[in-house]
């Protein structure tokens, strides 16, 4: 039984554990900053300059606020494990069902009659939250890599 769990335990080192976290939050920030600056590319309105620098404070704020706090907690938690461990750990598994609601909303959202301009400002939010917040994740793994 021992062999076969270690067969379906895709285990990594936890270095490479936290630059795949890092690569994972810098890619879904891009690409939900990449929807946002679509949508307001092809806005008439005069506001769009407006749209995108509140999106910007917005991702700052999530940044500060939120985003920075769940990433050290995470770091940390990876680093007081053993040295190698799931792929998937780079989280904690119950931080997998507010990924599961926040795609979830990110889709209602989308399929919503919101004007994408003024749903851009969301996306550039956490899209730039989340890119800031790959950030720490690369710079803790460039710390243990000295």
């Amino acid at each position: 039984m021992g062999l076969l769990t270690e067969k379906l335990n895709p285990a990594v080192d936890k270095k490479i554990l936290i630059a795949l976290s890092g690569a994972l939050w810098c890619i879904v920030g891009i690409m939900l900053c990449r929807m946002a600056f679509g949508w307001l590319s092809k806005a008439d309105s005069g506001n769009v300059v407006w749209l995108g620098i509140t999106g910007v404070i917005f991702s700052l704020l999530i940044y500060c606020l939120g985003f920075l706090r769940i990433v050290r907690r995470n770091i940390e938690r990876i680093n007081y494990k053993k040295d190698k461990l799931c792929i998937f750990a780079f989280q904690p598994l119950k931080s997998y069902l507010i990924v599961a609601v926040m795609i979830t909303m990110g889709m209602i959202l989308r399929h919503s009659k919101i004007p994408r301009p003024y749903l851009a400002v969301v996306y550039i939010g956490f899209g730039g939250a989340m890119f800031l917040s790959s950030i720490k994740y690369f710079q803790a793994f460039f710390k243990k890599n000295k």
